[in-house]
Formats: C-alpha cells, sequence, structure tokens
C-alpha cells in the first residue's frame, strides 16, 4: 500500500479552490471583458484620485510641498471643522433637506409609476412618459429659470395677483420657504426620470396574481397592496438605502443658483460649503477633510441602513453568502 506523501491532505482544498477558480473563469471571461473597460475608468478616476485623500491630514500646500512634501497635521483640520459654525449649519440644512424630501419626494417616483402604470391605453402611457421624463434633461440653469418666470416677484403667478388687486408674492426670495422651493424643483426635474425603475420592477409582477385576485372579490386598491406595493418593496428599500448614503449630498448647482437671492443661512449645504471653504479659499487640505467626513457619514449611512433591511427581511444593497 502506497503511503500517501506528507502535505497531500493540505493540499487538497487549495487544489479544489483553484479549480473551482479556474472554472468561474473559464465561463465568466467574457463579461470580465466586459467589464474591464469601466474597470479602468473607475480606477483611474475614482480609486487613484481617492488616495489623494491623505491632504485631509496635511498642511498641504500645492505649490511648495504637495502631497509628498506637505507637513502631516494630523486631525487639524477635523477640529476646525467641527468647531466652524458654518460647517454645522451646513450639515444642519444638508440633513433637514434630506429629511423633507425623504417624505414629500421619494414616495412621488412611486405614485407616479403606479398612475402610469394603470393608463390602459398604450399610446397615452407612452405621452405622459414622455412629457414627465422630458424635464430631466434641463440643466438646473434652465430650471431655476422657469421656476423664476413662474414664482419670482416678476412672474406669472406674481403678475396675476397684480391684476386682481392683490399684492405680488416672490417665492424665489423667500428664505422660509426656500426648502419648499427646492423640493418642488427636484420634485419637476428628476420625479419622471424616477418612475423608470419602478416601471420595470412593476413590469416584473405575475399578471396572474391580478387576475387570481380579481376572481376572489379583491378590488383595485386591495390588489395595490397585497400585490404591487409587496412586488415593488425590494426596489423601494434598495433606493431608499443609497438615498441615505446620499443624504449630504442634495445638490450643488442647484443651490449655488440661489444661494444670492435666498442667503447662506438657508441655501449653505454640504457641496457648497466645501466649494467656499475650500476650493475659493485655497485650503484644499480644509476642503479635503470636509469632503472625507462625508464620505465616511454616507458608509455608514449606508451599513446602517443595510441591517435594518436584511433585519426586514430584505436583499438591500449587499447580503453575505
Amino acid at each position: 500500500m502506497t503511503e500517501a506523501r506528507p502535505g497531500t491532505a493540505q493540499a487538497g482544498p487549495a487544489v479544489a479552490r483553484r479549480s473551482a477558480f479556474g472554472d468561474r473563469l473559464r465561463r465568466d471571461w467574457p463579461l470580465l471583458v466586459m467589464a474591464t473597460p469601466m474597470l479602468v475608468l473607475v480606477t483611474g478616476f475614482w480609486w487613484i484620485p481617492a488616495l489623494g485623500n491623505v491632504i485631509a491630514f496635511q498642511d498641504y500646500n500645492p505649490f511648495t510641498g504637495g502631497i509628498l512634501g506637505s507637513p502631516i497635521i494630523g486631525f487639524t483640520n477635523f477640529a476646525q471643522l467641527f468647531g466652524d459654525p458654518q460647517f454645522i449649519r451646513a450639515v444642519v440644512n444638508t440633513l433637514g433637506i434630506t429629511a423633507f424630501q425623504l417624505v414629500f419626494y421619494f414616495p412621488v417616483p412611486i405614485a407616479l409609476a403606479l398612475l402610469l402604470n394603470s393608463v390602459v391605453s398604450g399610446r397615452l402611457r407612452a405621452l405622459v412618459q414622455g412629457i414627465v421624463y422630458l424635464p430631466h434633461f434641463f440643466s438646473w440653469v434652465l430650471v431655476v429659470a422657469i421656476f423664476q418666470q413662474m414664482f419670482g416677484g416678476a412672474g406669472l403667478i406674481a403678475q396675476i395677483l397684480r391684476d386682481h388687486g392683490h399684492s405680488g408674492i416672490d417665492w424665489m426670495t423667500n428664505s422660509d420657504t426656500f426648502i419648499l422651493l427646492v423640493t418642488a424643483e427636484t420634485v419637476w426635474k428628476d420625479a419622471g426620470w424616477g418612475t423608470i425603475v419602478f416601471l420595470a420592477a412593476l413590469s416584473t409582477i405575475d399578471p396572474n396574481l391580478y387576475e387570481a385576485a380579481a376572481v376572489d372579490g379583491a378590488r383595485r386598491w386591495r390588489r395595490m397592496w397585497h400585490i404591487t406595493l409587496p412586488g415593488l418593496r425590494p426596489v423601494i428599500v434598495l433606493l431608499l438605502i443609497l438615498r441615505l448614503g446620499d443624504a449630504l449630498n442634495v445638490g450643488f448647482e442647484q443651490f449655488m443658483l440661489q444661494r444670492s437671492a435666498v442667503g447662506s443661512k438657508v441655501s449653505e449645504v454640504f457641496d457648497t460649503f466645501v466649494y467656499w471653504s475650500g476650493l475659493r479659499t485655497g485650503d484644499l487640505g480644509y476642503g479635503a477633510a470636509a469632503g472625507l467626513f462625508k464620505g465616511l457619514v454616507g458608509l455608514v449611512l449606508i451599513l446602517a441602513a443595510n441591517r435594518v433591511a436584511h433585519a426586514l427581511g430584505e436583499r438591500g444593497v449587499y447580503s453575505r453568502s
């Protein structure tokens, strides 16, 4: 009887893993080739530039020392950041706008998708979809200009009020209603585009479920509650997690365009703060510290929301195998 050589038993699992990896590589190599250009772009424009976050811990000067020559100052930039009242105000404004839009904007694409899905005529559905999708392709400059012509002091609504003996209202410069204004602009611009994902999810629901429910006597609202919404729930949870991870990113151009009209007290959000405190002043290390803080907060929110999704029985953004 031949004795096994030492180490053969230990080598078995390693050989099996290499064989399994080789099988997967031979099976998936077309997908890997297709993904290669995107991986190159992500590496070149995201991962490698992310190494530049080291300047958040430096007294960075691009003209003298650069990244390699600037002195390390530890968490000094972060200590200065958390003691800056303008930074605190920007964070509070950003979180307030995000929370407001989660309540008054996030459900709008869902409701719009349900309404479009209930339209029987295919031509009418296509027409309505084209109309509600169109504003997504407008720049924020055009969107703000349209709202200015409608709701500004010399806008259409103000002129109609004056023609009927009332005083005109300028909503574009009213800081008290600014959060309503930016949410209305976001809804008008992006709600239609946001319905695409939900319409795709609705198309995967088995029509036989609706027919069976109708035979059992379930009316339209009960069918929506027990069939449509449960079918949309995984997509809703996924997009909600991604929105929470993007909580500190409510937009730059939209707020920058309206900052001078309402003042920085209500319009200063995280992205505009990074621009004014980092890029405009030349203190790039300070701006990088703010940006790194934003990324860490987004990561924590995604991980926390994903854990809650798992607790509720949903897959979330990712799940352990």
